[in-house]
């Protein structure tokens, strides 16, 4: 049996993928839950205009992803927090710190997306990357400086 895949399915295939199958397997598991649809003409000409409508609406957002990463380059964020001796911070500047902060330049983050391996616990300027996009990477400018 052939079949288009309507979503991804482990060992088998990703979303849009025709493969052959086994009767048993198509009729009892994959078509039931929707997982995906006998291959006929009208079905493949179906997946391939969802195919253009999707590649049209990736690029618009890839596109408004590099946007607001060149957005990001322009912004610079201070932090005041108190440090001791050797510019050591008492605590540290974490990811969900630096989110608040670029919520407040109106850019609205989640702070997942801000690629900090580890918290900042030194004053000084950071260059910290944030993941708008799987594709798209933009950086800001962090300044620590002492309260």
């Amino acid at each position: 049996m052939k079949v288009i895949l309507r979503e991804d399915v482990p060992n088998l295939g990703k979303t849009g993928d025709a493969v052959d199958i086994a009767e048993g397997y198509g009729r009892n598991y994959l078509l039931p839950r929707k997982l995906a649809v006998r291959a006929s003409t009208r079905n493949v000409k179906e997946l391939e205009h969802q195919k253009r409508l999707l590649q049209t609406r990736q690029e618009k957002i890839r596109m408004e992803a590099r946007d607001l990463a060149k957005r990001l380059e322009g912004v610079s964020c201070t932090i005041a927090r108190k440090a001791g001796e050797e510019e050591k911070l008492f605590g540290s500047v974490t990811a969900r710190d630096i989110a608040d902060l670029i919520k407040e330049e109106g850019v609205v983050l989640d702070r997942r997306q801000i690629l900090l391996e580890e918290p900042i616990k030194k004053l000084g300027v950071y260059t910290v990357g944030v993941q708008i996009h799987p594709e798209v990477v933009g950086h800001i400018k962090v300044s620590v400086v002492q309260e």
